[in-house]
């Protein structure tokens, strides 16, 4: 599989998972609260940091009722229009350059994901190095050409599309100048559950469109995280705040510092643990292979004395014959006198 290189980060099976703390909009509308939560995903060791660029404007229009209004009780944005949810979260454009500034400073990647053209235009003129694709867009064919033809790295999150839709996703993009693409499998719902998140579709998707596959993921703690990367995610994608108790449109299924930091050490050694196909021992097993068990002499024993259970026994460590030849050595005679602890040779047994 192609290997993406985003600046200085190389993203692929090869490397370690690419980790992405998603602000969204748990700023709370305070721009020193925004870098607060910069400075603490790059202290929490991720590897990118992504806002989103919209206005309410260019998301939804300004009516409060009827399929504009947030009716359902188990929404965690119940009781809101979609406009007054989008003035709520949306990041003021002025603060995307300084936030990114701030990204540049500690080192890691600042990127967005844009809703419409507008956002494609103000983002190029800041040079970000790649762009996301949000799942309720990933059906916006316009805007995915208009992304791809900037010619930058694009993930396109992939929540509840089907295959066919994906498949016209990949080639809008494919054509119009991508090619660097990666699908995030997620579950377009908040939070999400282990049960609807099917990490057996990473290895599925991967092959299906050829190419790098990762996670956006809206599940509660690392565990599916860490799982996805055994299934060859090259890409995590989490929601991050300061404190969810601060509340704010996104904090109730975004992780806290802490957690953070341990999905990139988890995912980390997730990859690392997948290693290579293995079966003969490793170097640092080679020091281990004295204590496997072996032949000894439990009893002093005499020249010419037969082998017996009571005097042959498979003990540790493994200096002695492999246990393979117990039933072998067996009535054998000892050629020399040997004392208790011996290890069994054989040149020992007649």
């Amino acid at each position: 599989m192609k290997e993406i290189k985003i600046r200085d980060r190389k993203i692929g099976v090869e490397h370690p998972p690419f980790v992405i703390a998603e602000m969204s909009g748990n700023h709370n509308q305070s721009l020193e609260r925004a870098l607060e939560i910069v400075d603490a995903a790059a202290k929490a060791g991720v590897h990118a940091l992504k806002l989103q660029t919209y206005t309410a404007d260019t998301m939804t229009l300004d009516i409060d009722e009827g399929e504009f209004y947030i009716d359902d009780h188990k929404s965690l944005w119940h009781g809101n229009s979609l406009y007054q949810l989008y003035q709520q979260a949306y990041t003021p454009w002025e603060w995307h350059k300084p936030i990114f500034d701030r990204c540049k400073e500690l080192g890691i990647i600042g990127f967005s994901t844009p809703f419409d053209a507008t956002a494609v235009h103000f983002l190029e003129s800041l040079d970000v190095p790649c762009y996301k694709i949000a799942s309720f867009e990933n059906t916006d064919l316009p805007l995915i050409r208009k992304v791809a033809s900037t010619g930058k790295p694009m993930m396109i999150s992939t929540g509840m599309a089907t295959v066919a839709e994906l498949d016209e996703t990949v080639r809008a993009a494919r054509e119009a100048g991508c090619q660097d693409l990666i699908l995030l499998k997620c579950t377009s719902t908040y939070p999400a559950t282990p049960e609807d998140t099917n990490l057996l579709t990473i290895p599925h998707m991967r092959d299906l469109f050829n190419v790098q596959v990762g996670l956006s993921d809206h599940t509660m703690g690392i565990g599916v995280a860490v799982a996805s990367v055994a299934l060859g995610a090259t890409v995590i994608e989490k929601h991050f705040t300061l404190r969810r108790a601060d509340g704010g449109v996104d904090s109730a299924f975004s992780m806290e510092p802490h957690e953070m930091q341990q999905l990139a050490i988890e995912t980390q050694r997730a990859w690392q643990g997948m290693g290579t196909i293995k079966y003969q021992p490793t170097e640092a097993e080679k020091e281990s292979l004295v204590y496997r068990r072996s032949l000894y002499i439990a009893q002093d024993m005499k020249a010419g004395d037969f082998l017996m259970p009571k005097n042959l026994k498979s003990m540790r460590p493994g200096l002695g014959l492999p246990p393979k030849y117990y039933e072998i050595l067996l009535g054998k005679q000892i050629k020399q006198d040997v004392k208790m602890g011996t290890p069994l040779k054989w040149e020992l047994v007649s």
